[in-house]
């Protein structure tokens, strides 16, 4: 990921994800209200600020994911794991994982200081 992009997306401060209550979560036609709101305009509103915070979501998820791999892979690490381990804990592939692995090396070394 580019470093221009992740700081446009991190100026674009999506709406926040408010976790629904136990009892609407269990009901699958129920989604954040968007089910219950009768403006077009405001349902397509709502409906807009919620993928802007998946996706900033997911993508902070994934940022995580790669520094722990990066972590977890470590040489200097007396348990470090192989690439292999790496890829079969968190469900990927070798060579997504080798990716993920140096994605996390340089979001690592550009947090520094």
């Amino acid at each position: 990921m580019a470093q221009p992009e992740r700081n446009e997306r991190q100026r674009m401060r999506p709406a926040p994800l408010l976790f629904e209550p136990s009892e609407a979560a269990a009901d699958p036609e129920h989604f954040f209200d968007l089910d219950a709101m009768e403006d077009p305009k405001e349902l397509l509103a709502r409906a807009t600020e919620l993928t802007h915070a998946f996706r900033a979501a997911a993508d902070r998820a994934v940022e995580f994911q790669a520094v722990a791999a990066a972590q977890l892979a470590d040489p200097r690490r007396f348990d470090r794991l192989t690439t292999a381990d790496v890829a079969e804990r968190a469900e990927w592939t070798e060579d997504y994982a080798k990716k993920m692995i140096e994605f996390g090396r340089s979001l690592l070394r550009n947090a520094g200081p």
